[in-house]
């Protein structure tokens, strides 16, 4: 049977990833957002790139600047990337939906904003990055992904925003992980592990591992030494 961690936001440390997979050796690992990797993810986690498979969903930090995005996306791992996509491992299949909700695309008010596609055609070419959207942008939650993710069954959905059981999460998610029909749905961005009522959606803390069944491993940076657990941000 598959044994698959879902790490909290490392920002920038990953000591404690390291350590927990030469521990317990999991089948995959997914990176809930906010990497800040200083180096390309595959050289930060260079360590047990040979032990586990890591996928990754993209956290609002990940696009702060281009040192950020381009050690992500232009890592090793770029193809590790479960944006608004689907993987199986070992039997399990897991829908990632990084980055978060910004104002200006949910307001409501403006049809262009419903994908990424109609955001370029309005955002103007002077804002553009990299010939695409804004590097802002590309951490933002579009409409359109939620609804092309919504006809899908999976077993897990990740997520590095929360759905409204959280004070500042958001209805969407919830709808989404209920269209799904999943098991589990496990997200990051707010630094605090929580087990909601219902038994499917869990918030996993700063630098904090679960699995599956949300037995914490390695739990926290202190266990790596690293301080302790900071408030949302």
């Amino acid at each position: 049977m598959a044994t698959i961690f879902f790490c909290g936001d490392p920002h920038g440390r990953f000591t404690h990833i390291i350590r927990a997979v030469e521990k317990h050796a999991p089948t995959a690992i997914v990176l809930l957002g906010d990497q800040d990797c200083e180096r390309p993810l595959d050289v930060e986690l260079g360590a047990i790139m040979d032990k586990t498979k890591v996928y990754w969903i993209t956290g609002n930090h990940d696009t702060d600047n281009e040192k950020n995005y381009d050690n992500l996306f232009e890592s090793g791992l770029k193809g590790r990337n479960i944006q608004n996509g689907v993987v199986g491992i070992a039997g399990v299949t897991i829908a990632g939906l990084g980055g978060v909700f910004r104002e200006k695309v949910w307001d409501g008010r403006a049809d262009s904003a419903l994908s990424p596609a109609n955001y370029l055609k309005t955002c103007g070419a002077g804002n553009r990055w990299r010939d695409g959207l804004p590097l802002r942008q590309r951490s933002t939650i579009f409409p359109s992904q939620i609804k092309a993710l919504s006809d899908m069954r999976v077993d897990v959905l990740v997520t590095h925003e929360a759905p409204d059981l959280h004070r500042h999460g958001n209805i969407a998610l919830t709808r989404l992980a209920e269209n799904l029909g999943v098991k589990k749905a496990f997200h990051g961005h707010h630094h605090q592990f929580i087990e909601y009522p219902g038994g499917v959606w869990n918030g996993v803390s700063l630098r904090g591992i679960v699995g599956m069944d949300t037995i914490t491993f390695e739990i926290m940076e202190i266990e790596a030494g690293l301080g302790a657990s900071k408030p949302f941000e």
